[in-house]
């Protein structure tokens, strides 16, 4: 058992605290801008530098704008109900991979109408670039003693002090295994050679939701939801079906026609 005393701030100068938290968004978005530049140089990518450059910028925005709207609608209505304002507080955190998810397809959409780029051309080329950011704001969320599993007996359980004097599951790392390393290694090899147009995007879909919905079994529900239904039904499970469901029919769909390829 181990008790979870990592200090949050990463540097503090003066007023000013650098979290770790955030400091891990520089690193997937840096990471994400050269792994697409290594993605660029293939021969017929299709794209250059500085298109990676704009769509990662694109991406970001999207990212940050998203993740804050979708964790006020889709996990905290009421109080945004109550104050409005208060979907502008991003200092006080609260972020969701699903909002972040559709402010990113909304970004590419965007960004491919500028570009002469189909969505599903986006998505396959920015998909690989994804689970090393996904990673790093794992490790910042276990860094920042946030998001904590439901409490265990094995040996490998943590005490946050913030959630109590029990331990339990290190979720935040088992995400970081699988959202992070495993699908990096994953989507990274089944892109390395041309794909039909779309399986890589649904093959992303896929993974992130049957990760996600495997961790949510031994991670805490929100406080303010709890379990939605059945005493174990999660909202971040809720919200990984339909990304299972189209992941599998996107990659379905991509297969029956073989004849168009992305790289």
């Amino acid at each position: 058992m181990w008790i979870h005393d990592i200090n949050p701030v990463a540097l503090e100068l003066g007023p000013l605290k650098v979290h770790w938290y955030g400091l891990m968004y520089l690193i997937g978005f840096a990471a994400a801008w050269w792994l697409g530049c290594v993605r660029a140089k293939r021969a017929g990518s299709g794209w250059t530098e500085q298109q990676v450059s704009d769509l990662i910028f694109w991406g970001a925005v999207g990212v940050i704008v998203g993740g804050r709207s979708g964790y006020v609608l889709f996990y905290n209505f009421e109080q945004f109900l109550q104050n409005p304002l208060w979907l502008f507080h991003v200092w006080e955190g609260g972020m969701s991979f699903h909002g972040g998810l559709i402010g990113v397809i909304v970004a590419l959409w965007v960004f491919g109408r500028s570009q002469q780029k189909t969505l599903m051309e986006m998505g396959d080329f920015v998909a690989p670039l994804i689970p090393i950011g996904l990673g790093a704001g794992r490790v910042g969320n276990f860094i920042g003693g946030e998001l904590w599993g439901r409490v265990t007996d094995h040996p490998w359980g943590v005490v946050f002090p913030r959630a109590g004097d029990l331990p339990r599951h290190p979720s935040q790392l088992y995400e970081f295994a699988l959202e992070g390393v495993l699908m990096f290694i994953v989507l990274w090899w089944y892109s390395s050679k041309p794909k039909p147009r779309m399986a890589v995007s649904g093959l992303f879909l896929l993974l992130y939701g049957s990760f996600r919905s495997l961790v949510e079994l031994v991670r805490e529900p929100d406080e303010q939801l709890g379990f939605l239904a059945f005493d174990w039904l999660t909202m971040g499970q809720l919200l990984s079906l339909p990304m299972i469901i189209a992941g599998a029919v996107m990659m379905a769909l991509a297969y029956r026609n073989e004849s168009l390829k992305t790289g």
